[in-house]
C-alpha cells in the first residue's frame, strides 16, 4: 500500500523572489513535485531539487494551461502516489488565489495538506510603489476586492455603494480589464472623483510600472500608458503619498538591462548585487565548469601532496574542484601536510576558508603577475610547487616561478567550456532589444560571448551599452574587439565591480 504524500499550498509572493517566506523556500527545496502558477517568480523554480517534477498550471486572461478542476485532480493524484507536492501560488494562497477551493478538495479526498501564507500583492505591490495601504492621517481601514468581476453580470457580489462611502483605502486585484467600470461604480456610489488613485503593473519586479492620477482619470491614464495585467488598483488618500515615498523605481540601476556573462555556478553573486541596485539581469552563461579531460596528472599530484612546499590556487573554481577530487578519494585535509597555500585573490582565499584553510600568500592586486611577485621572496630554488588551475590558462605564473628555480607542477583541476546556446529568454532580448550594460569577469567570458552572439552583433550591443570589465586583463581582451570598457574597478572582485557599476550609473543619472 502506497503511503499518502502531502500537499503544501505555498504562497510565492507577488513577483520579487526574495519575498517568499523562509518556510516556503524550505519546502520548495525538498519538493518532489512543484505545481506552479503564472504569477510565481520563475527564479524560484531554480530552488527546487533537480529531480523534482515541475508542472505549469498558470492562468491568464483567455489562456488557462489547466482548468481548476484538473488542477485539483492533479494535486490529489500526485499526493496519492506518495509524493511531497508544493502547490506554488502567486501572492498568498488564500487571498484571491483559489487556495481555499484546493484545500477543500484535498480535505474531502483525505489528503494531508498545509497552508504556508505568502506576501499578498494587495499590500506588497502598493508598498513597492511607495504607497502604504494604511496611514494614521489617511486611512485606518483597508478593503481588498477582486477587480475581475464580469461587468455584464446582472448583480455584483461587491457592495459598491459601501465601498464608495468607505473612508479607507480600496485595493483591487486583477482589475485592468474592468478598470473604467470600477472607477465609474465608485464615483456613482459617491466616492469623490478627485480621490487619489494609482495603478501598479507587474509590481515588485524589474518591470514594475506605476501610473498615478485621480479616480476620474486613472482609467484613461492607464490605457494611455498601456498598463497590462497583472496590476493592482489603489484608491484613497494614501495613493498621493507615492510622490514622496516611491523607492523601488529610484534605485540607481532602475530601468537598466544588464547582461551577466559568468558561468551558471558563479553568476548569482553579481546578479544579486545588480538586481538589488534595480537592474533587470539577463543571465547569459559563457562558461560551463566541467571536469578536466584527464584526471591522471591531478591524481598523481594528490598521491604526493606531502612533497610540495606550496599549493597555488588561481580561482575559487580551482579550490572547489581540487577539494572535491581529494575528498572523492576518501582523503581529507591532513593529506596537505605542511604545504603553504597561495591564493590569487580574496574570492579564492575566501573559498579556501570554507574548507578551514587560511592562505599564506594573497597579492594586493589579483593577477598572475602579482601573485608571482608576491611568491618569489617566499620560495627557494628547488622548492616544489603545485599549481592547481583551469585546463586552459595563461602560463605567465608557472614560467616566472620556474625561471627563479622552483619546480612547478601544473595540473588541470577543471575546465571552462563555452556553452553552445544562449538561454531563450535572453536570446530574444539580445537580438531585438536595447541592452544597457554588458559585464565581463574574465577574458574567456569575452571571447565566448562574442562567439555566442556573433562579432557584428557584439559590436552593435557594445556600441549602445556601457561595458564593464573586472580588471585590466579582461579589459585588454575587450579592446581586441575594438571595445574600451567604461567601467573597470581598481580591485578585481565581484563586489568591487558591482560597486563601480552603481557609481557609474549614479553619476550618469545625476548628469541627466
Amino acid at each position: 500500500m502506497t503511503t499518502l504524500g502531502k500537499v503544501y499550498l505555498v504562497g510565492a509572493g507577488p513577483g520579487d523572489p526574495g519575498l517568499i517566506t523562509v518556510k516556503g523556500l524550505k519546502l520548495l527545496r525538498r519538493a518532489q513535485v512543484v505545481v506552479y502558477d503564472q504569477l510565481a517568480a520563475p527564479e524560484l523554480l531554480q530552488e527546487a531539487p533537480p529531480t523534482a517534477e515541475l508542472i505549469y498550471v498558470g492562468k491568464k486572461a483567455g489562456a488557462h494551461a489547466l482548468p481548476q478542476q484538473a488542477i485539483n485532480e492533479l494535486l490529489v493524484t500526485k499526493a496519492r502516489s506518495g509524493l511531497q507536492v508544493v502547490r506554488l501560488k502567486g501572492g498568498d494562497p488564500f487571498v484571491f488565489g483559489r487556495g481555499g477551493e484546493e484545500a477543500e478538495v484535498l480535505a474531502q479526498a483525505g489528503i494531508p495538506f498545509e497552508v504556508v501564507p505568502g506576501v499578498s500583492a494587495a499590500v506588497a505591490v502598493p508598498a513597492y510603489a511607495g504607497i502604504p495601504v494604511t496611514h494614521r492621517q489617511f486611512a485606518s481601514l483597508v478593503t481588498l476586492a477582486t477587480g475581475h468581476e464580469d461587468p455584464g453580470k446582472e448583480t455584483s457580489a461587491i457592495p459598491w455603494d459601501h465601498l464608495a462611502q468607505s473612508q479607507g483605502t480600496l485595493v483591487f486585484l486583477m482589475g485592468v480589464k474592468n478598470l473604467a467600470d470600477i472607477c465609474r461604480r465608485l464615483i456613482q456610489g459617491g466616492r469623490p472623483p478627485d480621490t487619489p488613485a494609482a495603478v501598479i503593473s507587474s509590481g515588485t519586479t524589474p518591470e514594475q510600472r506605476t501610473v498615478s492620477g485621480r479616480l476620474l482619470d486613472i482609467a484613461q491614464k492607464a490605457q494611455e500608458s498601456d498598463i497590462r495585467p497583472p496590476a493592482v488598483l489603489v484608491v484613497g488618500g494614501v495613493a498621493a503619498l507615492r510622490e514622496r515615498l516611491a523607492w523601488w523605481e529610484k534605485r540607481p540601476l532602475w530601468g537598466r538591462t544588464a547582461v551577466v556573462t559568468r558561468s551558471r555556478q558563479q553568476a548569482s553573486a553579481l546578479v544579486e548585487l545588480l538586481t538589488e541596485a534595480g537592474a533587470r539581469c539577463l543571465e547569459v552563461p559563457t562558461l560551463e565548469i566541467a571536469p578536466p579531460d584527464d584526471y591522471g596528472p591531478l591524481d598523481e599530484a594528490l598521491r604526493q601532496l606531502a612533497a610540495y612546499h606550496w599549493l597555488i590556487f588561481t580561482s575559487a573554481n580551482g579550490v572547489r574542484a581540487f577539494m572535491n577530487r581529494l575528498f572523492s578519494q576518501n582523503r581529507d585535509l591532513r593529506a596537505l601536510g605542511r604545504a603553504k597555500i597561495a591564493a590569487i585573490g580574496p574570492a579564492t582565499a575566501q573559498t579556501l576558508q570554507h574548507y578551514g584553510l587560511l592562505a599564506d600568500c594573497v597579492p594586493e592586486r589579483f593577477q598572475a603577475e602579482e601573485l608571482a611577485a608576491a611568491l618569489l621572496p617566499q620560495i627557494s630554488p628547488g622548492d616544489k610547487l603545485l599549481l592547481a588551475r583551469a585546463q586552459a590558462a595563461r602560463d605567465v605564473l608557472p614560467q616566472t616561478l620556474t625561471r627563479h628555480g622552483a619546480q612547478v607542477d601544473v595540473v588541470a583541476v577543471y575546465q571552462a567550456r563555452p556553452p553552445t546556446e544562449i538561454p531563450p529568454a535572453a536570446q530574444n532580448v539580445l537580438q531585438t532589444d536595447r541592452v544597457d550594460l554588458l559585464t565581463f569577469t574574465s577574458s574567456a567570458t569575452v571571447h565566448n560571448f562574442v562567439q555566442l552572439v556573433g562579432e557584428p552583433r557584439f559590436r552593435e550591443l557594445a556600441a549602445a551599452a556601457v561595458t564593464a570589465a573586472i580588471g585590466p586583463i579582461t579589459g585588454a581582451t575587450l579592446q581586441e574587439y575594438g571595445v574600451t570598457p567604461q567601467i573597470q574597478p581598481d580591485t578585481y572582485t565581484i563586489p568591487a565591480l558591482a560597486e563601480a557599476i552603481v557609481a557609474y550609473f549614479q553619476k550618469t543619472n545625476n548628469n541627466y
